[in-house]
């Protein structure tokens, strides 16, 4: 029900050779015109033969002069700097390819490019002009025969590189970009045997983020990614810990972005895992974070939990606990959405899953005024996940919800319509499993539900699945039916038909819709022409994927079929036709219905009364009297819920004359 959009930052490499830098060299020596002005002499004594490699050594101490600072150039310096990278930096073709390459990587690597919000629309503008002043004649170069332009590995690295730590820092994904990857990529095919650990680590890390930022999975990228990942078998004992993470964050990424999972892709994750658990001890906070969320991303998208993949997860988190002083928010964020995710496919909550989420909360309490929307609705989501699946309600675990939710509302603005999904299907998770419904948190919910309204037109299908059946489930827990909610519920309803026609329905999904639907219709909502239709849209896809349903997937549709028809829903062939093709199931899975699921049963098919053939009536009677004998002892409601239905089931047969 949620993603995580970590900034992942990739090794860094350089052509010139590091050189040790004063600490008294000041950002005035950078910007000091008599320094462009011998680059520009150099240059001009050279004429048509000059290289370009006295600008590439200024480009490299603008990035030596960050590096010493332990940070990117700030808006102030930005605005000094560029206008006069923008007069002074105007390549020619004679310029090689060393030069431009080194100028492009060490420029992003000081952040030169990077959006602030400080940074004035003049300045923006000039970064832009600079930007594409360096991206022309590199193009030009890749388009060339690779004889006459003296493309090298690591310069194909670096840029590739360079432009994902563009995008990845705000850089607009524009067309030319865009032709710049496009020119690149073939050079990764060709130069595949020549490049050395790093720079497959970092090839991979800019392939997966630009990907991730909408980067099509055209074949030159499927081909780029193919020589790259026989190279990670070829030099496993070559990568340091910082590659190993980097390359399964990458692999993970690709594959959440809809990359194969080809067995070449396989065979480096597996050979990488193994290095996991032999170097746990040197992989910082940030390597200790997104392996956990490399190897839930991968598990979620169908790797299997093989020895070597249990024992890499395993290595890791103990040392959540030995390194938990510092882990920085996204860090935080990330890791507790990766344990949530581990656990909602299959880990279980061992010992060291519970010490890693028991370490962690107090580091969200102590930073929760540092958390950016992302972060809040992630962690919101983790913990009500981890609540679904057994994780104590304790002192402790309110304290942080309740320290998140102000937040919330604070923030309420910056939310994204993935955000505000996950946001609202959490509380409302978290509700449904004990969590009070506090006056913060009806606050949240109340600052959120205008945001639904707004960005109506940009919620996915999973998104509109997920509001539905938070508000749905929030309303059964007492959640006035203000004129927000009902505006809310309108437009996601309006926008589901449309939605419903281009979506491949999983039978969980089915199943929270209509389930959301008739929760609502039961506190209020009124059977709307718009509601009708998103009814009429999924019930074809219940008969369609009949099979599919698991015990407590049938007894919801029942329920929801039966509350539909006892408020007013009209008896169609499209419903008919649903319940009978579930009916058959009740009988094959009877043996696998918990004591809430049979009494459910039971209501609905005494609710549906005739629209149920008579002798599929009593066949499924037959069946669930069958399994309740089997249970030693119901609750009072389940008891009460299974008497009415049996006794009108059994009004219906003795009228028959049959």
């Amino acid at each position: 029900r949620n993603e995580s959009h970590n900034t992942f930052g990739a090794c860094s490499s350089t052509y010139l050779p590091r050189r040790s830098v004063s600490l008294t060299q000041s950002f005035n020596d950078l910007i000091n015109q008599e320094k462009f002005d011998e680059i520009a002499i150099k240059s001009h004594h050279f004429g048509d033969c000059y290289d370009g490699r006295n600008h590439g050594q200024h480009a490299d101490s603008i990035k030596r002069y960050t590096l010493d600072s332990k940070r990117p150039l700030n808006p102030y310096e930005q605005s000094q700097l560029i206008p006069l990278l923008l007069q002074n930096y105007q390549p020619t073709r004679s310029w090689n390819w060393r030069s431009l390459t080194t100028i492009l990587h060490s420029l992003t690597s000081a952040g030169v490019f990077a959006p602030h919000k400080l940074t004035g629309k003049n300045v923006k503008r000039t970064q832009a002009d600079l930007l594409s002043t360096l991206l022309a004649p590199t193009i030009f170069k890749c388009n060339q025969k690779p004889e006459a332009s003296n493309i090298d590995a690591r310069g194909v690295a670096n840029l590739l590189w360079a432009i994902a730590k563009l995008v990845d820092n705000g850089q607009e994904w524009t067309p030319e970009l865009k032709e710049a990857v496009a020119a690149l990529l073939p050079h990764v095919y060709v130069q595949k045997d020549q490049f050395i650990a790093q720079h497959i680590a970092n090839l991979l890390w800019a392939i997966g983020k630009l990907v991730d930022f909408g980067q099509e999975q055209t074949p030159m990228v499927k081909e780029a990614v193919a020589a790259l990942l026989p190279r990670v078998k070829a030099q496993r004992d070559q990568f340091i810990p910082q590659h190993i993470a980097i390359l399964l964050w990458a692999m993970a990424k690709l594959v959440d972005n809809g990359h194969e999972r080809t067995p070449e892709l396989k065979e480096a994750v597996d050979v990488l895992l193994p290095q996991v658990k032999a170097r746990r001890n040197q992989f910082i906070p940030q390597h200790i974070a997104n392996l956990l969320w490399a190897i839930a991303k991968l598990v979620e998208n169908g790797h299997e939990w093989t020895p070597a993949l249990k024992e890499a997860q395993a290595s890791l988190l103990p040392r959540v606990n030995v390194q938990k002083s510092n882990f920085k928010p996204q860090e935080i964020t990330i890791l507790m959405w990766a344990i949530a995710k581990l656990v909602d496919n299959g880990q279980k909550r061992t010992p060291e899953i519970r010490e890693a989420v028991t370490v962690l909360l107090p580091r969200v309490r102590t930073h929760e005024d540092q958390f950016d929307p992302q972060n809040i609705a992630n962690l919101l989501w983790a913990m009500a996940k981890l609540v679904e699946y057994g994780q104590a309600q304790t002192p402790e675990f309110k304290g942080v919800v309740a320290g998140l939710l102000p937040h919330v509302n604070a923030q309420k603005a910056n939310f994204k319509p993935l955000e505000i999904s996950s946001l609202l299907w959490a509380i409302a998770k978290l509700v449904d499993n004990g969590q009070e419904r506090t006056r913060v948190l009806k606050e949240a919910v109340a600052a959120l539900l205008p945001y639904v309204l707004v960005q109506k037109d940009q919620f996915i299908f999973q998104n509109i699945t997920n509001l539905l059946w938070a508000i749905a489930k929030l309303v059964e827990y007492g959640q006035e039916r203000t004129p927000e909610l009902k505006e809310a519920v309108a437009a996601l309803l309006s926008h589901l038909k449309v939605k419903a026609q281009k979506a491949n329905f999983k039978p969980n999904e089915i199943t929270v819709l209509l389930w959301a639907m008739a929760k609502l219709v039961e506190f209020g909502q009124r059977q709307t022409p718009e509601l009708k239709e998103a009814v009429a849209a999924l019930l074809p896809n219940v008969k369609a994927q009949k099979d599919q349903f698991i015990p407590q997937h049938i007894a919801n549709l029942l329920w929801v079929m039966a509350k539909l028809v006892e408020y007013g829903q009209e008896q169609t062939p499209e419903l008919k036709e649903a319940v009978t093709a579930l009916l058959p199931n009740v009988e094959a899975q009877k043996d696998q219905f918990i004591p809430k699921h049979i009494a459910c049963l039971l209501w609905a098919v005494g609710k549906l009364g005739e629209l149920i053939d008579l002798n599929l009536v009593k066949s499924t009677l037959d069946s669930l009297v069958h399994a309740i004998s089997e249970i030693p002892q119901l609750s009072q409601q389940e008891t009460l819920v299974s008497l009415w239905g049996v006794m009108a089931c059994s009004a219906r047969l003795y009228l028959d004359s049959n």
